[in-house]
């Protein structure tokens, strides 16, 4: 079996996972996602993943494998692939008889990830209104001096929010910071006590950390986001960015609000075992941590419902969710 990482040619012809029916033959390149090796009832390994493209996912399977088969790829997003689909439990799956790890340019990724629905730019038009409400002249500054670095605001724009949690798509960065700032700026006047521009920067900043985490080109996490991670990054990033506002005469920054700032940054995820630095010890803190978890248990529950509706009115266990199986119909469906 290969195991060398193949370059894949942008233009080469590829069969849509959509497109898939039992007997396709199959060979091409896609994304992959959890991969794992399983033992048959006769005690034989196996490898078992998720295939996807733009176009959808489909569970693969692969029944004779190597000792090593999961180390050749478990770095991997994309991979090459050689198979044919069948069709099992009324679904398609795919019987893979070759893979190997590949690398994609930047064309062939919009053809394997899936992008938000929204367009980028409406929704980044949308946040800088938002941004723009913030009365504070320092933190004003400090928005002002991420977006006009438009290294940051490009990368910011197209990341994804997650490599397979939630908002695991390209725009789905922006497309979460967006529903957060949202959320926040319809919910705020029910707590007249918080400080409302540390809320809604400390939102906008929170994840900013992922546009060093992710490898946008090969849709997987970087020397530094698996070092590092985006949490100590927008910490990190949050004490240049207020520099770049000092030493260009802009309105300083007090402690205190950098501090507030960087908190909510270093305690959104809640708790040490989920990921967070500290957990959330100021109001504001404590306000975008749950409204962060919100959002992305939501996606997490509303992407797994709408995910292979036709497999049973259950999806399989969900990890993000602490293995709840979702209930796919809903409510006012007749």
């Amino acid at each position: 079996m290969q195991q060398t990482e193949t370059v894949v040619d942008a233009d080469r012809w590829h069969l849509d996972v959509s497109d898939m029916t039992p007997g396709t033959r199959v060979d091409g390149v896609y994304a992959i996602l959890n991969p794992q090796v399983s033992a048959s009832r006769s005690g034989k390994p196996f490898l078992k993943c998720i295939v996807r493209d733009a176009s959808g996912r489909v569970n693969a399977r692969m029944w004779s494998v190597e000792e090593n088969i999961l180390s050749s790829i478990s770095g991997a997003a994309f991979v090459a692939i050689s198979g044919s689909c069948e069709n099992f439990n009324d679904q398609i799956q795919l019987k893979i008889e070759r893979i190997e790890a590949a690398e994609v340019d930047a064309k062939e990724l919009t053809r394997l990830l899936p992008t938000s629905r929204r367009d980028i730019e409406t929704m980044f038009g949308e946040l800088r209104g938002i941004l723009e409400t913030v009365g504070d002249p320092a933190l004003r500054a400090l928005v002002d001096a991420y977006l006009s670095d438009t290294n940051f605001v490009g990368r910011f724009k197209h990341s994804p929010a997650a490599i397979s949690i939630h908002h695991a798509y390209l725009g789905g960065l922006l497309e979460h910071t967006l529903q957060l700032l949202t959320a926040a700026n319809a919910i705020l006047g029910n707590y007249p006590e918080l400080d409302r521009d540390v809320v809604l920067v400390g939102l906008f900043l929170h994840d900013s950390g992922k546009v060093l985490e992710f490898d946008l080109d090969r849709f997987e996490y970087t020397r530094r986001g698996n070092l590092l991670g985006h949490l100590m990054d927008g910490v990190v990033m949050l004490e240049t960015y207020s520099a770049k506002v000092r030493v260009a005469g802009g309105p300083p920054l007090t402690p205190d609000a950098k501090l507030a700032i960087q908190h909510v940054i270093a305690s959104h995820h809640n708790r040490p075992e989920y990921g967070a630095i500290k957990r959330p010890a100021t109001p504001e803190a404590v306000f975008c941590s749950r409204l962060d978890d919100l959002d992305a248990a939501t996606q997490i529950a509303l992407d797994a419902a709408d995910r292979d509706r036709d497999a049973g009115d259950f999806t399989e266990q969900i990890h993000a969710l602490d293995g709840v199986r979702i209930y796919r119909r809903r409510p006012l469906e007749s």
